[in-house]
């Protein structure tokens, strides 16, 4: 094959750009010393040519080919030193995903070869392996963007109007018998008419899908013969998920999207950029450790090791510019080239986390604040994480809206039976003022919710053996009249409490109370149809006419990253 043809190229945008002539390549990396462009066919599996890239401007190493056409399939071997006590973990044997790839190609293989040392050596990640990792690791594909969208007028719900219903793309189709049998499970399934007529009918503005960016397995489940199921273990934050798209195209996602935009639907977006995959000094070397390790990763004083906020193995250093601005660069390509309507920030403390803690004007907040694009749509933090001063319950600046934890746990407090919970259950009805109430922010800031992804559903939900730390929130106009004991209006509340208690009319009850409170509700996909979930590793097989039916697990309340057999 002739050696393929090379220009300079320019150091923005980051990533690989098809411009209707060629391709730029551009990677940011501030310790590499030279940095290789490897392509190869277009499965991915054979290594076609390694290209050297010429130009560093700015700390970016960026090359033009003039002769690449989108669907070229390429990843990077990063050079540099490999020096685990000073940060950096560089190992030009292992084949690196682009951390701006548009799509994935192939799935991950596990195998010893993807660590950047020898795995069982006596010295641990201070040893170097020296095996190439291409045949097991994904790589990047370049994509034309162009996608003719049509000229519907997209509805843009207010705050105060909002309907928040949260699903996960698998769980949400893969059961429904309604759909195309390959439909089932991916984004095309969630844009079929039949699950957009059930979405209307149910009267929801917003379906916020659990994370869709591209993910992996962890290693140790795999060998349990075990998936990933919720998503929670980023690996590109600008490819949508493989395993959820019916079709090699990467633009059958915005498909999904018009669709749902033509019935008026917003699709909002849960994204993890606290933590990637590639976990602490003991996991693998897919992509950024071995870019540029001591950027994109939060170490501590020992730069050998990782600080842990996220529980995850390691935390992202949005302090960083270059990282900040690829997160940014993230959020705006959802939002424009994708047309997505809100954010939901997992663990978003990490992200507003400064050396110094928690600064409701730190960087990233206040990148958010000031940017054009992501000003204008629907932010929603998980204001807590493990790390120090990791609860930020309503301290989030203006524009944002919380997933509100003490709505959720005073109005399990209450109807299961706690005694002395009435104010406080009569406040977060009230849209929780008390928290909120601050820089002009409104109820809306309050997302109310009962039951999300992470915990029981309002089926399962039993308040006699539910913890306080994840007790839920609901409430009926009834509930929140306060009156002297003995009179009717107290006789009935009790009578419900108990049936609550019971688990008769659990669900209704709690799904009153949630869509009459002040500020956004926000409904766990399923519970409308009285759906379970085990707190085990078994799925539960269910068939329902519904598309809200799904079958999930998890082996611990709260996890990041739960798995389910063939999920």
């Amino acid at each position: 094959m002739p050696r393929t043809r090379l220009r300079e190229g320019q150091p923005f945008p980051l990533g690989a750009t098809w411009d209707g002539l060629g391709v730029n390549f551009a990677l940011f990396s501030a310790n590499a010393t030279k940095v290789e462009l490897c392509l190869f066919d277009i499965e991915g599996k054979k290594e076609l040519e390694r290209v050297e890239t010429p130009e560093y401007t700015d700390e970016v190493w960026h090359c033009y080919l003039p002769d690449a056409r989108p669907g070229t399939v390429y990843g990077y071997r990063v050079h540099g030193p490999y020096e685990p006590d000073a940060g950096h973990r560089f190992n030009h044997n292992k084949l690196l995903l682009d951390p701006y790839a548009r799509q994935l190609v192939g799935e991950l293989q596990w195998n010893d070869a993807l660590f950047g040392y020898t795995v069982g050596h006596a010295d641990k990640d201070l040893s170097f392996d020296e095996r190439d990792s291409a045949p097991y690791a994904q790589k990047a594909r370049v994509i034309d963007q162009a996608f003719t969208w049509g000229n519907l007028r997209r509805k843009r719900w207010p705050w105060r109007q909002t309907i928040i219903y949260e699903a996960h793309v698998k769980g949400f189709t893969k059961l429904n018998r309604r759909l195309p049998e390959a439909l089932r499970g991916t984004f095309s399934g969630v844009g079929h008419a039949d699950t957009i007529e059930y979405l209307e009918k149910l009267g929801i503005t917003s379906i916020e899908l659990l994370p869709v960016h591209a993910f992996i397995d962890d290693r140790y489940l795999i060998e349990k013969k075990l998936r990933n199921y919720w998503g929670y273990n980023t690996i590109g934050f600008f490819a949508p998920e493989p395993r959820y798209m019916a079709t090699p195209f990467a633009n059958e996602f915005k498909e999904m999207v018009n669709h749902l935009h033509a019935a008026g639907i917003e699709v909002i977006l849960d994204v993890v950029y606290n933590h990637t995959a590639e976990g602490n000094e003991g996991g693998p070397t897919l992509s950024f450790k071995g870019i540029d390790n001591a950027s994109y990763y939060r170490l501590p004083e020992n730069k050998r090791h990782y600080i842990n906020d996220t529980g995850t193995g390691n935390t992202m250093n949005l302090s960083h510019p270059r990282v900040l601005q690829m997160v940014a660069d993230s959020l705006r390509y959802w939002a424009t080239e994708m047309r997505i309507d809100g954010f939901r920030f997992d663990l978003a403390t990490i992200l507003a986390r400064e050396p110094y803690g928690f600064d409701e004007g730190g960087g990233f907040l206040d990148a958010c604040r000031q940017d054009p694009v992501l000003s204008g749509v629907k932010l929603i933090a998980e204001p807590w994480d493990v790390g120090p001063g990791g609860y930020q319950v309503a301290r989030f600046p203006p524009g944002w809206a919380e997933w509100n934890d003490k709505y959720r746990d005073a109005v399990r407090a209450y109807w299961k039976g706690d005694e002395g919970v009435l104010s406080e259950f009569a406040t977060r009805l009230a849209g929780s003022a008390d928290i909120f109430n601050r820089r002009g922010r409104r109820p809306w800031a309050s997302v109310n919710f009962i039951t999300a992804h992470d915990g029981f559903t309002s089926t399962t939900w039993s308040p006699t053996t539910t913890s306080t730390t994840r007790r839920t929130a609901k409430r009926t106009a009834t509930a929140a009249r306060t009156t002297t004991p003995g009179t009717t209006a107290s006789k009935v509340r009790r009578q419900i409490r108990r049936s609550c208690r019971c688990g008769r009319g659990r669900k209704e009850i709690f799904l009153a109370t949630l869509l009459l409170s002040q500020g956004t509700p926000m409904l766990l996909a399923g519970d409308e149809i009285g759906h379970t979930q085990t707190a085990t590793t078994t799925p539960i097989a269910r068939t329902t006419s519904s598309p809200g039916s799904t079958g999930r697990s998890s082996a611990m309340a709260g996890a990041s990253c739960w798995s389910s057999p063939g999920a």
